[in-house]
C-alpha cells in the first residue's frame, strides 16, 4: 500500500442523486475516469453539485477500487466576503442563508416560499417589515376576522360606523 494512491483530487462529471448515498463519477489527476464513488455527506446537511465542482477523494486502504468523495466543494460559487465565524448555505443561482456576526440572518433570494403542514410560528416582541403584505385568505388581528367582521354602532348614509364587534 502506498500513501500517494489514498487521496486525489478531481471534478464531478455526473451524479446519481436518487440513491440513499448519492454516488459521483469524478474526473481525477491524470485524466482517471473513476465511477460509481459514495458521496459521505454531514448528517443533515446534502447537496447535489454541479459538473466541474471540485472533490477530494479517499481511496480506503489505497485500493483504487473503493473510491469515497470526502467533500465536494465549487469555487465558482463560494462566498468569499465573510467574517471570521460566519457560516453560509449558498447555490449557484446566488441565493443564500447567510449566519452573521451579531446574531443576524440573512436570507437573499429571489422569492422565500415556507411551506408549513401545521402553522409557522414567531416569538418575538416586534415584528417589522417593509413593502406590502399580500394574503389570498383571511387574517385575525385581536381575535377579529378581516373579512368576515360586523361593525357596531353603523349608521345610514355617510356616517361613521363604530368599532368592529368582538368575536365578529
Amino acid at each position: 500500500m502506498t500513501v500517494k494512491n489514498m487521496l486525489a483530487r478531481g471534478t464531478v462529471v455526473l451524479v446519481d442523486a436518487l440513491k440513499k448515498m448519492q454516488s459521483l463519477q469524478m474526473r481525477l489527476t491524470a485524466g482517471e475516469l473513476k465511477d460509481n464513488a459514495e458521496h459521505f455527506e454531514p448528517y443533515g446537511f446534502t447537496s447535489n453539485p454541479l459538473a466541474g465542482a471540485e472533490v477530494l477523494t479517499a481511496f480506503i486502504g489505497g485500493d483504487r477500487s473503493h473510491a469515497v468523495v470526502l467533500v465536494a466543494a465549487d469555487r465558482r460559487y463560494r462566498i468569499q466576503s465573510m467574517k471570521p465565524g460566519e457560516v453560509a448555505i449558498y447555490t449557484d443561482e446566488g441565493d443564500k442563508i447567510h449566519f452573521k456576526r451579531g446574531r443576524i440572518i440573512d436570507i437573499e433570494t429571489g422569492t422565500l416560499n415556507i411551506k408549513a403542514t401545521t402553522a409557522v410560528n414567531f416569538e418575538t416582541p416586534v415584528i417589522n417589515q417593509t413593502g406590502q403584505i399580500v394574503s389570498v385568505g383571511d387574517q385575525l388581528a385581536g381575535g377579529i376576522s378581516q373579512i368576515n367582521h360586523v361593525h357596531t354602532g353603523v349608521q345610514a348614509g355617510s356616517g361613521q360606523s363604530g368599532a368592529p364587534a368582538a368575536g365578529g
